[in-house]
């Protein structure tokens, strides 16, 4: 756990470690220049341009770590499938699966030479840069939902009536993802990642037992895979402040939580061995910075004797969110002294 926290804080211990989900994005001016000239799909695409993105958290912002600029969708184009981003839409999976032999007519291609790009991102920022970097994949039901439902996302209707009517053919997808996904976050570690995180962002759709069949269990191989590798393992499921229990068995190094419990009670459900991540409300970046400083120190000093804690927002920053706003979270935590020593 220490050296997990030290390694990618890469900084004494006195105050937590911050990064942020999702860093670079739209609230970036040095971003929104970029977009102009690129599409999504060259910026995901070109080593160089994901790169660039991938430094920017770290170089404008301050953070002690930096998540690489990909997009949980890409491993779909090590399954023979092509992924677009219309603008206004989101990622849109092509062509979408409609009938049960399409699961059994994926293929299983060459991580190496269908996702190469990605790893020639991580080689970049590794041979340039000496912060720590976290490589992450999408949970493979989330995947799956995009592969079925592409651009539809609502409630995830076409996914879940696969699910229930065609249990087995649906298991059948997710092994499939999940063996990619495993050959891709082997192909990270390789190139340099010092953390993996596992985005399950739509599995909070299903009722408890299929949560647990259907996403949970592919998750713990995933897990189980990249700890194989000694390389710490973060997971992230929407809405996993309201099920802690059913996460904590699957002994990953840290879970990311939403804004939903605090996080102190949060801890109660979690052992020592599991560090938590997070949990501030992105909205709360929206405000002020007085604000911003309330609520940040709230979580710091509700958190103060926990050496496994790590700051975060409970999900990803917001669009339109100003950017002096988050630097002021950021110098909140790095500048941060527990209550009573304050002023001293």
């Amino acid at each position: 756990m220490t050296q997990f926290l030290d390694a990618l804080a890469c900084k004494n211990r006195s105050r937590p470690p911050v990064w942020l989900m999702r860093q670079a994005g739209r609230y970036l001016p040095q971003y929104a220049l970029l977009r102009k000239k690129y599409s999504l799909w060259q910026m995901f695409h070109e080593p160089e341009l994901s790169y660039q993105i991938t430094r920017m958290p770290i170089d404008i912002l301050g953070v002690d770590a930096s998540i690489l600029f990909s997009d949980i969708l890409v491993i779909v184009e090590a399954l023979g499938l092509q992924l677009a981003f219309p603008e206004g839409i989101g990622p849109v999976v092509t062509p979408s699966l409609q009938k049960l032999e399409d699961v059994d007519n994926l293929p299983l291609l060459s991580v190496e030479e269908t996702l190469g790009y990605v790893k020639k991102s991580i080689e970049l920022f590794k041979k340039n840069s000496s912060s720590p970097l976290l490589g992450f994949c999408g949970g493979p039901f989330t995947v799956a939902s995009y592969m079925i439902d592409r651009g539809e996302r609502g409630n995830l209707s076409k996914t879940k009536q696969w699910l229930y009517r065609h249990p087995q053919n649906f298991h059948t997808l997710l092994k499939k993802i999940t063996k990619a996904t495993i050959a891709y976050l082997q192909m990270q570690i390789d190139a340099g990642v010092n953390a993996i995180q596992i985005f399950d962002s739509w599995a909070n759709v299903l009722p408890h037992p299929y949560l647990v069949e259907f996403s949970l269990s592919y998750l713990e191989e995933i897990i189980n895979s990249v700890k194989k590798r000694n390389i710490p393992v973060i997971i992230f499921c929407r809405g996993a402040s309201h099920f802690p229990d059913v996460l904590v068995p699957l002994k990953p190094t840290a879970i990311s939580f939403d804004w939903h419990r605090e996080m102190v009670n949060l801890r109660k459900h979690v052992p020592a061995t599991i560090a938590v991540q997070g949990n501030l409300d992105p909205d709360i970046l929206k405000t002020t910075p007085e604000i911003i400083r309330s609520c940040t120190l709230k979580i710091l000093d509700s958190m103060k004797e926990d050496s496994g804690f790590i700051f975060n927002l409970g999900h990803g920053v917001l669009p339109q969110t100003p950017v002096e706003n988050v630097r002021c979270m950021v110098d909140t935590v790095k500048s941060y002294s527990p209550a009573g020593l304050r002023g001293h």
